[in-house]
This record gives structure tokens, C-alpha cells and sequence, in this order.
């Protein structure tokens, strides 16, 4: 019965958590035992659960690749050329069931994550805040709390009605902030998604709050969360929100300049003047704001892989759409990102994730373009005008790789309508193969495009969203549908 725990939250210990089995052996100092408080009892085994919850989304049935895959095959952009139901094939053609692979390996994962979450801040609150002093106890906890952001975040983006259907007023997922280690009776209705989405705000803002301006290093600086983080992801999830307001006010704390822009304060987010060097090692950039890490001796694994996905490399899961984002006439051929993009055996495939097996390329999550598109767009929705900020905004992202292209409000005859589209264009250009274009449908309540032999999935179709894990339903006696 103890497998039904792991079926409704993933329960996975911090450390290697055990019991001495005989007092005449006396626990090793590498050993981590739950009795008094031991996982906290120093602050190189408190730092150490820090980084095990990153680790969680840096698994690849989450953010190290699969929440990614999920979102760019969801749309229209790409083509599945091997039909195999354990790498987002059902995702592909829009049939996944409460039981289909992805279903339940995100949400398990998701909320193994949160669950770690949860127990770290726990135990902070009741031993490890004494051991590690205050100051530093308020960072680790922050970070627990981004991190427990992003997870259900993405929870909402595939198993619930968007923000906007009705202002979040649909079943979202339950909403866990305790933790759980030991076995018990989880039944837990579904909170709504305004409400989960309320709860990731107040994560953001506390995070915000309590983390560190910037960390010593590049490389911590783009794989841990410091208050520019927490703003640049705020971004992210207003405009799911359609709270375009709040997105403005956020993104003006990292934003600043007319033509080119940077971060003023904390770590001086700044556009690259090459995209390529985004996606070249180091992988730390000033545009790389949080990027899930990779190394041979901790890879991805091949069926995780955003290049064995997108790249043609391994098991070329999927090759890019030629009536897609790339049939685009105003995308033109000189623009740099287009030679991301390489033929094989008559195919399209992208190259942003160059590195073979093992797949060692980092993993980007949110990047400094990304904040700069949020806040255009959010600058032209608000106020539904050509805004001249928004057109800046949107030149620099385009300019950096097609700098033959101009925009100027003569280039949007039809107003702000014109130019929420070429906005809406300029992200499915630039985040090719990143994540964000199911995203970007569904928090807009925009249909899925039809491709190949997928129809057209409108909003109103039950295949706009995931049903919730089968494991949940069977095991969760409130959680519905």
C-alpha cells in the first residue's frame, strides 16, 4: 500500500533519509538520518537538499526536457516521424489519456518536486533555521519557494482550463504546501487556478524578497534563482494571467534603456549580439537567465534530450513543420536564427542543442528576450495602441539577428491588432523549440493549428488540455475529473 504515497505526490525523501538498524554501528557523517532533525543539523547538508531541488526540475520528465518537448509538439511547429507513445507521439496528435505516459510522469514529477519543496521549508522551519542563522536560512527557503513556483506552474500550463477561459475560476490541481513522508490519506480536491496561480505569485514575491541580488559566479547566477529570477519568471506568468498591468511593473524592475535594454539593478540581464552564443558552453550568458544544467557524468538521458527531439540527432523524434513557424515569408533567410536550422535526409531539424549523446547541452528555461517580449506585448494589450516602447522592444529582439528588418507603426496598418500578432510571431520565431508555444496558444485561448494529419483543436475540444493523471484519480478520491 506504501506505492499509492508515490502515486499521489511523488513522495521522494530530501537525502537518503534511514534508521540506524543497530546502536552498536554509529551512523556515517556521509549518511543522512530523518531522526533529530538530522538532514539539518549543518549547513553543508542543508545546502546540499538546496541543490536536490533544483535536481527535480532539472529531471528530464520536467524541466530538463520533456516540459519543453511537451509545449513545442502540443503546436503546430512540428512533425513526428517515429510514433512512439513513450516520447510525446499522443502529445503529437492530441490524444493522450489519463494513463499515456506523459500524463503521469509530469505530474509525478512536478510533484515529487513540490513535496521536496514543502519538506525542505518544513524542516527549515522547525531545525535548520537554527543551524544555518537566519539570513541564509531566508535564501534557501526563497529558493525552495521558486522552485515549488515553477513546478506548479507547470502543472497549470497542461492539466487545466487557461486563466483566461474565465478568469481562473476552473478546477486547477491540488494545491499541497505541506510535506508528506510518511504514508497517509491524501485525498485533496483541486484548488482553482486562480488560486494555484495565486499561491505561485506569492512563492515569486517571496522569493524576490529573500533571495540574493546575484550569486559569485555565472554559472550560479544562470542555474540558481536570484531575485531577477523570481522578477523574470513573474513576467512569464502574468502574461498567462492576461494581467498585463502587473507584467509592466514587474518587467520595469529588470528592464531599462530605449533601443537596447539591460537590467539595472542585480545581475545585468542584456540581450546577446549573437543568438548563437546563447546556445554555446558555457551556456551562462547575460541573456540566460535560468537554464537547467548537464554534465557527462549527470546527462539528460537520450529520451529527454532536446536535441534527440528537435536536433536530428539520436532517435530524431521530430523534424520541423514545413507549412509551420519556418514557412513564415517575413522571416527572412539572412535572419541568424534561421541557420539554427539544418536539412537532413530531406528534413528540417533545429540545431540549438548541437551536442550528441550523452546530451550535454544546457536546458534553457527563461531567457532575457523572452522578459523583453512579455513586456512589449503587455505594453500593447494594456492600452490596445501601436506603443512605441513595445515596437523598440520588439525591434531589438529582431534586429539582433535580422538587422535588415525595422519596425515602425506604419509597419501595423491595422493598429495594435497588427502588431499583438507580430509579437505573438516574433516569440514562435525566437523560442523555436523552447517551450513556449502551447503556452502561448492557450493563455491567449487560441485554437491549435492543425498539422499533418492533426486536426485543428479548438478551445472548447476536451483535447485542448490533458486529463489528470490516472495514478491521481485512482488514488485521490477528490481530485475529480
Amino acid at each position: 500500500m506504501k506505492k499509492k504515497l508515490l502515486y499521489i505526490i511523488g513522495v521522494a525523501l530530501l537525502s537518503s533519509y534511514s534508521c540506524q538498524k543497530n546502536n552498536l554501528y554509529p551512523a556515517l557523517q556521509t549518511s543522512v538520518s530523518n531522526q533529530g532533525g538530522q538532514p539539518f543539523s549543518t549547513v553543508a547538508r542543508i545546502q546540499s537538499q538546496v541543490l536536490g531541488l533544483y535536481a527535480g526540475l532539472r529531471n528530464g520528465q520536467l524541466y530538463g526536457g520533456r516540459y519543453q518537448v511537451y509545449n513545442d509538439v502540443k503546436a503546430e511547429n512540428w512533425i513526428n516521424s517515429t510514433a512512439n507513445s513513450v516520447t510525446a507521439y499522443q502529445t503529437w496528435t492530441e490524444s493522450v489519456t489519463s494513463t499515456s505516459s506523459e500524463v503521469l510522469n509530469l505530474w509525478q514529477q512536478a510533484y515529487q518536486t513540490i513535496n521536496n519543496c514543502n519538506l525542505f521549508i518544513d524542516g527549515m522551519g522547525t531545525t535548520g533555521t537554527a543551524v544555518a542563522g537566519a539570513a541564509l536560512s531566508a535564501n534557501y527557503i526563497a529558493e525552495a519557494k521558486f522552485v515549488r513556483a515553477l513546478a506548479y506552474y507547470s502543472l497549470l500550463q497542461f492539466y487545466c482550463q487557461p486563466y483566461g477561459v474565465n478568469a481562473g475560476a476552473s478546477a486547477g490541481v491540488p494545491l499541497r504546501l505541506t510535506g508528506n513522508s510518511v504514508y497517509g490519506n491524501y485525498d485533496l480536491a483541486p484548488s482553482t487556478v486562480a488560486q494555484v496561480y495565486a499561491q505561485i505569485i506569492s512563492d515569486l514575491n517571496a522569493a524576490e524578497t529573500a533571495l540574493p541580488a546575484s550569486y559569485a559566479d555565472a554559472a550560479t547566477n544562470t542555474t540558481r534563482a536570484h531575485k531577477n529570477t523570481a522578477i523574470a519568471f513573474k513576467t512569464r506568468v502574468y502574461l498567462s494571467m492576461q494581467q498585463y498591468t502587473n507584467v509592466i511593473t514587474e518587467a520595469a524592475k529588470i528592464v531599462s534603456g530605449t533601443t537596447s535594454f539591460t537590467a539595472p539593478t542585480g545581475v545585468a540581464f542584456a540581450l546577446q549580439s549573437s543568438i548563437a552564443n546563447v546556445f554555446k558552453a558555457p551556456y551562462t550568458t547575460t541573456e540566460s537567465i535560468l537554464s537547467m544544467p548537464f554534465t557527462t557524468t549527470e546527462p539528460v538521458g537520450a529520451q529527454n534530450a532536446l536535441a534527440d527531439y528537435f536536433g536530428g540527432l539520436g532517435s530524431s523524434e521530430f523534424y520541423l513543420n514545413p507549412a509551420g513557424v519556418v514557412a513564415d515569408t517575413k522571416w527572412k533567410a539572412a535572419d541568424a536564427r534561421r541557420a539554427l536550422i539544418v536539412v537532413k535526409s530531406g528534413h528540417s531539424y533545429l540545431t540549438k542543442w548541437p551536442g550528441a549523446s550523452p546530451y550535454v547541452d544546457w536546458a534553457p528555461i527563461i531567457r532575457y528576450s523572452e522578459v523583453l517580449l512579455n513586456l512589449a506585448e503587455a505594453r500593447v494589450r494594456s492600452a490596445n495602441t501601436v506603443d512605441a516602447t513595445a515596437i523598440a522592444l520588439l525591434n531589438a529582439v529582431r534586429g539582433r539577428s535580422d538587422a535588415s528588418t525595422v519596425f515602425t507603426p506604419a509597419s501595423f496598418p491595422n493598429g495594435a491588432t497588427d502588431l499583438e500578432a507580430a509579437l505573438l510571431q516574433e516569440r514562435n520565431i525566437e523560442f523555436l523549440g523552447e517551450g513556449l508555444r502551447w503556452a502561448d496558444l492557450a493563455r491567449l485561448v487560441l485554437p491549435v493549428p492543425a498539422k499533418s494529419n492533426v486536426p485543428l483543436i479548438k478551445p472548447t475540444d476536451a483535447a485542448y488540455i490533458w486529463p489528470m493523471s490516472g495514478n491521481e484519480q485512482l488514488y485521490n478520491k477528490l481530485i475529480g475529473r
